[in-house]
Parts: C-alpha cells; structure tokens; sequence
C-alpha cells in the first residue's frame, strides 16, 4: 500500500480561508473541511470525508486544527 501524501494546511490567511498543498501541489483556497473534502477527491483520495479531514494524522493543520477559518484580531481589542 501506498503512503498518504503530505497535506498541509496553511493558516488562516487576512481575507479569510486557508490554502490547502497536497505533495507541495496547492490545490485551492478553502473556506472550510468540506472544501478540503473536495481538494482531496479532485486529487484522487476517493475515500476524503470531514471526520478524515478532521482526525487524519497525515493532514499538517498551520496555524489551528480543522476548526479554526480566520485569524484572531491582532491586538485582543478594538481602539476605542
């Protein structure tokens, strides 16, 4: 049996979403599992569904796991 390939999901980038590289490819720009689902069917991982998205120990989640879409403020509060 084949080895999985590295998927590496980058942080969450400043106008939302996070991209998603598959063997150092990038596949997209998703806005949540679901979008990581579907990159990796399009790539040929046939058996991709969110709990494997969620739970795979060979996804490299950057900057937060599976539940984190967007970047804490900066500063922890708005200027009054």
């Amino acid at each position: 049996m084949a080895e999985p390939l590295p998927v590496i999901v980058s942080p969450p980038s400043p106008t939302g979403g996070r991209r998603v590289r598959v063997d150092g490819e990038i596949l997209g720009l998703a806005h949540g599992v679901n979008d990581i689902v579907e990159f990796l069917r399009r790539a040929g991982i046939e058996e991709a569904d969110a709990h494997m998205v969620e739970t795979s120990m060979f996804i490299d989640w950057k900057g937060g796991g599976p539940e984190v879409w967007s970047r804490a403020p900066e500063g922890g509060s708005d200027p009054a």
